[in-house]
């Protein structure tokens, strides 16, 4: 499963970029808004840091506004993913890139309709929001199981993006499905590197460290 790191905060990708584990970022407009830069300015020092892909999302509701919107957003670097919402015009708008070449992410997805129309308009990625459906009581896993297993029995191109991760056990529930990507908020990629034991080993392990220490200098 390849991790994306769901955030504009560049200390936030910077520090699991480092790690190693970190295959791409998602924004949105919520995101880049929190940071306060121009976002323009925000993606291209995004894309500096990372080399996968970095999806930067269009504001204009229109095909013809979605398609100008991508074709300068193109322009900051070339591991741009042009972030589209699945609507109508959306879908225009996704069908007219793909031949351009220009790789698309169709976000605010919430149905198993809604996957299978964005893998046939030729998506690149897709985000189901998973976190969001769950919040309003619905099943999120079996969206997403389902959504899987429509994009394998068609061999469509198109990668599911688990997206809206609430918590670290939907980044293991997408892992057993085969889900292709994760993108995950920055406070749940902490929550995943942290348990009781592990810290209560390395105490253990280092008091007696010290103990036999102790021991060797009274010797």
């Amino acid at each position: 499963m390849k991790f994306f790191i769901d955030t504009a905060n560049l200390e936030q990708i910077k520090e699991y970029q480092e790690l190693g584990i970190l295959d791409g970022v998602t924004t949105n407009p919520s995101l880049l808004a929190k940071e306060g830069i121009e976002p323009m300015e925000q993606l291209k020092k995004i894309c500096e840091i990372v080399d996968g892909p970095v999806s930067g999302e269009v504001i204009g509701l229109k095909t013809e506004e979605m398609v100008n919107e991508a074709r300068e957003l193109i322009k900051i670097a070339s591991n741009i993913v042009i972030k589209i919402p699945f609507t109508k015009d959306g879908i225009k708008a996704v069908k007219i890139l793909e031949p351009e070449g220009i790789k698309t992410n169709v976000t605010l997805v919430f149905s198993q309709n809604q996957v299978l129309i964005a893998a046939k308009a030729g998506a690149t990625y897709i985000s189901p929001f998973i976190g969001r459906l769950m919040d309003s009581g619905q099943n999120e896993i079996d969206m997403l199981k389902e959504s899987m297993k429509i994009i394998k029995i068609y061999d469509y191109k198109s990668e599911i993006i688990a997206a809206s991760i609430r918590n670290a056990r939907h980044v293991i529930e997408s892992a057993k499905m085969g889900v292709h990507i994760a993108t995950i908020p920055f406070g749940v990629l902490e929550k995943m590197f942290k348990h009781p034991k592990t810290e209560e080993g390395v105490k253990a392990f280092l008091k007696d460290w010290e103990k036999l220490q102790t021991q060797l200098k009274k010797k």
